[in-house]
């Protein structure tokens, strides 16, 4: 399929006479960049699968937020990362106009499912932490019931392209499709209002509600206990810095997407160079590598299997303690502490 019979929703992202955006050597590029996120992502997300179905510990209530997000990961650098390497190298999107719609959907299935379970990360650890709820532990019905939320959630807001409202297009410099930023049509544009508030204002809400009242949990704690070798501000500092890198990754990783296309919608007239308009995709596919890192293998308990198993080696590392997440906080009278 030639560049310019694919472009045909895209005009503000090709050239003047409907030329490539990009020249040859600038499509190896970006497809070299994006192998280099899809990669790891691939090989981390997958990890975390596989040593999760073979060690039976790592299969508690708090951990299975994580396992979701490493598969709904998995499944965006399969489908985005993987097809966006190849179109990349190819010059041009390949797989016709179905093919852009069920990669549209496919990816942003898995992504917003991902940033849904970021948030979900977020508030099952202000919930253990603060007890807004009392006493009443953490079950697995209780992490199964916010996963399938994570999924339907994003399902919901996915599906309506498929039906008239909004639809999957081309983006970037034509190599991937997505939500349709720029089409004007009055049901477009209401449906990416839609999309984007509720698939990244509200998680992004939520992410931060949920660590502000863990800090202020835990701060509030540290202030009424006393522990020898300044051991309650360690830890405060630990936790603090750890929410500070999830959000700030977060923010990296989807806050330019958002806002690019919110500028496309609001001011159809904007003129963005085809390079600037993939930058902000390609952040947002980051995430899958990002995401395992920060979230997993930053975690003690994930880390003692994942570690060996990457390497091949037979034993998990001996001198690694179980843990809850990176961020989980242990609040007694007298204890406070980062896993």
């Amino acid at each position: 399929m030639r560049p310019s019979d694919v472009f045909s929703n895209s005009s503000a992202y090709a050239g003047q006479h409907g030329e490539p955006p990009l020249s040859r050597a600038g499509f190896i590029v970006l497809s070299v960049v994006m192998a280099g996120f899809t990669g790891p992502a691939i090989v981390l997300n997958a990890a975390v699968v596989i040593v999760t179905l073979m060690h039976e510990q790592l299969r508690q209530p708090l951990n299975y937020a994580l396992v979701n997000m490493a598969v709904a990961d998995l499944g965006t650098a399969m489908t985005g990362g993987v097809l966006s390497v190849v179109n990349n190298a190819q010059g041009h999107f390949s797989l016709g106009r179905t093919g852009c719609v069920m990669e549209g959907f496919a990816v942003s299935l898995f992504g917003i499912t991902s940033l849904c379970t970021v948030a979900l990360i977020a508030v099952e650890r202000m919930f253990v932490v603060c007890k807004p709820l009392g006493q009443i532990v953490f079950q697995k019905k209780h992490a199964f019931g916010g996963i399938a939320l994570s999924w339907l959630w994003s399902l919901s807001w996915n599906l309506p392209p498929l039906f008239g409202w909004g639809r999957y297009e081309l983006e970037g410099v034509g190599t991937s499709c997505a939500p349709d930023w720029h089409n004007q049509d009055p049901k477009n544009v209401s449906y990416i209002v839609a999309y984007f508030a509720v698939c990244f204002a509200v998680p992004f809400a939520l992410i931060l509600a949920s660590y502000t009242k863990l800090m202020w949990t835990l701060h509030q704690v540290s202030k009424m206990t006393c522990l020898e070798g300044g051991a309650v501000a360690k830890g405060e500092m630990k936790v603090a810095s750890m929410v500070v890198l999830m959000v700030l990754t977060f923010l990296i990783s989807w806050l330019p997407y958002a806002s690019l296309a919110m500028l496309v919608v609001y001011n159809p007239k904007v003129e963005i160079h085809a390079l600037v308009g993939t930058v902000p995709v390609y952040l947002a596919k980051s995430s899958t590598v990002f995401n395992p890192i920060i979230y997993i293998y930053l975690n003690k308990q994930f880390r003692k299997y994942a570690v060996p198993f990457l390497l091949c080696c037979k034993e998990p590392l001996a001198d690694e303690e179980a843990s809850e997440a990176a961020t989980t906080v242990e609040i007694s009278p007298s204890k406070v502490s980062p896993a």
